[in-house]
């Protein structure tokens, strides 16, 4: 189990479309146990397969902090059949990385996502067609400026891709929003961060300024208008299923975390 698990470590630091890509075509190993549950113990919940806890690949045990994260993750475990596919332990994973590493290096992802957010996806416009325009417009506009107005500052948007800095104040007080989050959370966070291209809309799903359905809308308007246009082959609506399952593992993290 332990090799399993350090696998399940490494896939955390992957990118979330090349991760979905390299566990669809990975021999998967043989579910080895009968029961999957979640225990009360000092500091939390662990998961206990028949009777003996999950460790980390940092060789501690498991811990969720409460009840509901506990039993959604011995839910994963439960799951699977008789294999055991990583690419639906997404809740494992995010823990298994805020414990053995977001946790001695919450600082450097703290900047990696605040550095998402002067590089935000959201800020980036198309300056054409106009329908696309408009749908960004209308969708990411107010994120913006609510974002901006909670920290005391204005986003600068660009037309195209050439990068414009945003203003260093900014960008410190959304730095001082992430202080207050777990280790998990935080991993939640960057989670999120990474799927949707955008810091701005984590922290809109943070402060339940918006609900998962409408970040996960606003994160994929160009997708969205190329598949309208050209429609979705099935490897591409596997991947999104993939990433979809990932985000919903880290919003329930942020959720109830």
């Amino acid at each position: 189990m332990r090799d399993f698990l350090e696998t399940l470590h490494e896939e955390a630091a992957k990118d979330p479309e090349q991760r979905a890509r390299e566990l669809s075509r990975r021999e998967l190993p043989k579910r080895f146990y009968k029961e999957a549950t979640h225990a009360p113990v000092e500091g939390g919940f662990a998961i206990h397969l028949d009777g003996r806890p999950v460790k980390t690949p940092g060789k501690t045990t498991l811990l969720l902090p409460n009840e509901a994260l506990g039993a959604a993750a011995a839910a994963e475990w439960a799951a699977q059949e008789k294999e055991i596919n990583p690419a639906n332990m997404p809740l494992t994973r995010i823990a298994n990385s805020a414990q053995d590493a977001v946790s001695q290096k919450f600082g450097e992802v703290a900047d990696e996502i605040t550095n998402f957010a002067g590089n935000d996806a959201l800020c980036y416009r198309a300056d054409d067609p106009e329908s696309l325009v408009e749908t960004q417009r209308r969708l990411w506009d107010p994120v913006v400026d609510w974002a901006g107005s909670q920290l005391g500052g204005r986003f600068v948007l660009i037309e195209g891709i050439i990068h414009a800095a945003q203003p260093a104040e900014l960008l410190e007080a959304y730095r001082k929003q992430l202080d207050d989050l777990s280790p998990l959370r935080l991993a939640a966070f960057h989670t999120v961060t990474s799927l949707t291209g955008s810091a701005l809309l984590a922290l809109a799903l943070k402060e339940s300024h918006l609900d998962a359905d409408a970040v996960w809308t606003a994160a994929h308007v160009e997708e969205d208008f190329n598949i309208e246009r050209w429609g979705e082959d099935a490897e591409a609506a596997q991947i999104r299923a993939y990433k979809r399952m990932e985000f919903d593992a880290a919003v329930l993290i942020l959720l109830e975390g």
